[in-house]
């Protein structure tokens, strides 16, 4: 295979997992999101609104840790009992679901 080629498909491959990468985050967003709005009391149309503001923290504001801070000031608002180290792996957790739900798709 010529190395252009090579090149090539390094590239794609990249993209890919790019866009994999994106969609799985997005999910576990998805899902913490609305693991939040549960622990808030937030039912029907007030859970989505919060998941949607959860996922819309992540898109703009990169990495993780805005989702955790922003969970952990609203639990905090809420006085929800939960400590940075079960959001942390509730988040994890929910990764792990999220990858498998979108690779089974």
């Amino acid at each position: 295979m010529p190395f252009s080629d090579r090149e090539k498909d390094f590239e794609a491959r990249y993209v890919h997992d790019q866009e994999l990468r994106f969609r799985i985050e997005a999910r576990r967003n998805r899902l913490i999101g609305l693991w939040a709005a549960a622990k808030l009391g937030l039912l029907g149309q007030a859970a989505d609104d919060y998941t949607q503001d959860v996922i819309r923290t992540a898109l703009e504001q990169a990495g993780k840790d805005s989702v955790a801070k922003k969970i952990r000031a609203d639990f905090d608002a809420a006085g929800v009992e939960q400590s940075d180290h079960q959001i942390e792996r509730t988040m994890t957790e929910f990764l792990a679901t999220a990858e498998d739900q979108v690779r089974s798709e």
